[in-house]
């Protein structure tokens, strides 16, 4: 059986975080009475002129120098000419040949690829080329019903950037990690919310299969209605499959380019439409909207560029002595670096490789199960940092700790208070503990030659005692150091 190359690029459209839409003041509002934030220019009434966003530009611009893409010059608007139901002006504000962003690249975080893949990376450190990022304004938004379709033009008009890959991913997995990088950076500059489930960041896959050999790309398919990182992965695969039974002569169908609809149901693809053209949009410059000059806005945005997830790995592994995989799991999400830095920052005695330890395997397991995760965390940063501390002090055990954690995440209580109604503290004072140990060596003078014999096990018996005679409280690494030194000197 022939080998086949699979080759995939996408095309992902992301909301920016303006406060109002690209050619209009009209207001960006996720949830709004349908239709209740439109004007003639978003609806593309006759005489409406548009007036570009200031900041929607910036934005762009920082999400291309985050990715390490050129800004020409000067760059211009076009329209591309359609009609579709959702777009009221019949075309769309875009930019074809002249847009803001050129090359650049992704990195493939190792966190960003499906957790079962991680372990088995093709090509680890992998950078996606880019093709170029461009701005443009979003569609309105179709809702089908069984005998009509509603319209809401709220979106009509929203700043949308496409940024364009280059035909440069091999497999659905890194399809997954390219999305998942480039989400944690357009999170990481403030540009995008980017949450599919709310429509912010969405994906067009293009994907091509030809028999392993073969230098020229097989036929192009462009993939459509996927809203959901798994489901890309699922989309991608049948996807393949498909072009190879096709190519195989199992699948009586024919590869022409083409548009496909994702099912995610059925688990397949269907057909959408025959893949259009740029000429069949009859792209032109829009009249109303001049050429803009980008030098002064380009040094008026090149300071804002954030440390970047990759950047702040390295420095958290540096600066903190976290494993390349804590920090690897710390900057995944940028509110739980943050969230991270601020623990740490609250008590510097604190050693950060614990609080690591804590947000990685308590923390972040109490919050998988909410939903708003780590933005709506109960447990404070420098409560959390108060908990590691009183635990490094010896003054409750690990198990006592995460108990009390637990609570803590219930109940948004700081430490202290939890502790002494549970009556879990440990009681340190070497005298009193002692005391304690004396008496069990006395009662138990078999046991204690049994040690003397050469049986150094045995010591963690008296450790027991004297916890079981504590009721808990004594700090058993106290008691281990006093019953080595009754035992053993």
């Amino acid at each position: 059986m022939p080998k086949y190359i699979v080759t995939i690029g996408l095309e992902v459209h992301a909301q920016l975080t303006t406060q109002s839409k690209m050619f209009c003041g009209c207001p960006v509002e996720v949830g709004a009475e349908p239709n209740s934030n439109t004007c003639p220019t978003c609806l593309g009434l006759p005489g409406a002129l548009p007036v570009l966003n200031e900041a929607a530009i910036e934005k762009t611009i920082l999400t291309g120098m985050m990715l390490g893409c050129s800004t020409p010059p000067v760059v211009s608007w076009d329209r591309k000419n359609y009609f579709y139901p959702d777009m009221p002006k019949n075309y769309q504000i875009t930019q074809m040949p002249f847009p803001l962003c050129l090359g650049g690249g992704v990195p493939l975080y190792d966190v960003a690829y499906p957790k079962d893949a991680q372990k088995s990376i093709a090509n680890p450190g992998k950078v996606v080329q880019l093709t170029r990022i461009h701005l443009e304004e979003d569609v309105g938004k179709s809702t089908h019903h069984d005998k009509f379709t509603s319209l809401d033009f709220n979106r009509a008009g929203t700043p949308l950037m496409e940024i364009v890959s280059e035909p440069d991913i091999d497999s659905a997995e890194e399809a997954v990690a390219y999305l998942n990088s480039l989400r944690q950076i357009l999170i990481y500059g403030g540009v995008s919310d980017a949450d599919m489930e709310k429509g912010q960041m969405r994906a067009d896959v293009n994907i091509s299969v030809r028999p392993e050999g073969q230098k020229e790309l097989g036929v192009k398919i462009e993939l459509k209605n996927i809203n959901s990182m798994s489901a890309i992965r699922r989309a991608i695969k049948a996807e393949t499959e498909r072009q190879i039974d096709v190519l195989e002569g199992r699948n009586p169908e024919k590869l022409v380019q083409s548009t496909r609809r994702w099912d995610d149901d059925r688990g397949e693809t269907t057909p959408m439409r025959t893949k259009e053209d740029a000429h069949d949009y009859r792209y032109f410059p829009d009249p109303d909207l001049i050429p803009l000059r980008t030098e002064k806005i380009v040094e008026r945005v090149r300071p804002l560029v954030p440390e970047l997830p990759h950047e702040k790995r390295a420095r958290f592994e540096s600066d903190y002595g976290c494993s390349p995989y804590d920090a690897g799991v710390l900057v995944s999400d940028k509110f739980l670096a943050d969230y991270y830095e601020a623990a740490v920052g609250a008590d510097t005695k604190v050693p950060a490789k614990k609080i690591a330890n804590w947000v990685i395997n308590d923390l972040l397991g109490l919050l998988k199960d909410t939903e708003d995760g780590i933005k709506a965390c109960p447990v404070k940063p420098e409560i959390l940092s108060e908990l590691v501390a009183i635990v490094e002090s010896g003054k409750i055990s690990n198990n006592q700790a995460k108990e009390v954690f637990a609570e803590m995440f219930a109940t948004g209580q700081s430490a202290a208070p939890i502790i002494k109604a549970k009556g879990f503290e440990q009681v340190s004072d070497t005298g009193a503990l002692e005391a304690i140990v004396e008496q069990i060596l006395a009662a138990n003078p078999e046991k204690v030659a049994e040690v003397k014999g050469g049986n150094e096990k045995a010591m963690n018996w008296f450790t027991g005692q004297a916890m079981k005679a504590s009721q808990g409280k004594a700090n058993p690494k106290i008691v281990t150091e006093i019953v080595r030194k009754k035992l053993l000197s």
